[in-house]
């Protein structure tokens, strides 16, 4: 069965790194990567679909990853999400975890501690 991903970054440049990423660590594995460069509908997306692993930036126009996260929660909608962010402030990444997400890495991200975050959440 497919890995399926759901990349949400308002720049196209960092969801195709993510991308890339993603399928070199999970190289060989049958991988559906869906793409949203807004959070709004990204939230349309993940009401519809259980992916197995969402990345999510936290800076983005009209809806930060902060809210995103905010209205999941609020829809009692659960995913597997991996935030992905230059902003490495412990305050931010406890947030972030207190709002629901699985885990906080810096981007561009390194393969091992992503390695672990996909072993965590039981894709690897």
């Amino acid at each position: 069965m497919a890995i399926t991903i759901l990349c949400i970054d308002d720049s196209k440049v960092s969801r195709t790194f993510i991308k890339r990423g993603l399928s070199d660590i999970l190289q060989g594995a049958d991988l559906q990567i869906e793409e949203a460069s807004n959070a709004r509908d990204a939230l349309e997306l993940c009401s519809r679909k259980r992916y197995d692993l969402v990345t999510l930036d936290l800076t983005m126009p009209d809806m930060s990853g902060y809210e995103f996260l905010e209205e999941l929660r609020e829809r009692s909608i659960t995913q597997s999400i991996v935030v992905l962010t230059a902003d490495i402030q412990p305050l931010a990444e406890q947030k972030v975890m207190e709002l629901g997400a699985t885990g906080y890495l810096e981007k561009p991200f390194d393969k091992e501690p992503m390695m672990t975050m996909l072993k965590q959440i039981g894709i690897l």
